[in-house]
């Protein structure tokens, strides 16, 4: 059975700001070190209909594993992106990320449907760890100058 997991963040930047860094795959290599490490992931920015193939490692010590990632859709007029994943183990990782403009800058919400059978609770609580790790790092990212605006 499926296990969905729901965070947000806020964060004090334009939408535009924010969806540049959440849409960069060298930004999602650097948020999620060194917590994942990704052979084989392409530079740039996500698209809609892309496929990705990578090979995954869980803190660069467990085994690289085959894992897939499928754009479904990157909607940059509206800060939305949805992505199917599969691989090392997990049978299901839906990803839905949406950002709201604030008051205050920008809130992003996602969402992570997870299905990996019996381990699904298990991933789940991986899910997050490791999104929860993922905003103090886009925090050090968007103020550090070096990353794409």
């Amino acid at each position: 059975m499926a296990q969905r997991v729901s965070l947000s963040f806020d964060y004090s930047v334009p939408p535009d700001r924010l969806w540049a860094l959440v849409t960069n795959l060298d930004a999602l290599a650097r948020v999620n070190a060194p917590r994942l490490r990704f052979d084989g992931l392409p530079s740039g920015r996500i698209h809609q209909g892309q496929e990705i193939a990578v090979r995954v490692s869980v803190f660069g010590i467990l085994p690289a594993q085959d894992y897939t990632m499928r754009v479904i859709t990157c909607d940059d007029d509206h800060h939305h992106f949805q992505s199917a994943e599969h691989g090392a183990g997990v049978r299901q990782w839906d990803h839905d990320l949406r950002l709201t403009a604030t008051a205050s800058g920008t809130r992003l919400d996602e969402t992570i449907t997870i299905d990996a059978g019996a381990l699904t609770p298990l991933y789940g609580l991986w899910a997050r760890y490791l999104y929860r790790a993922r905003h103090p790092a886009r925090l050090r990212l968007l103020y550090d100058e070096r990353t794409p605006r």
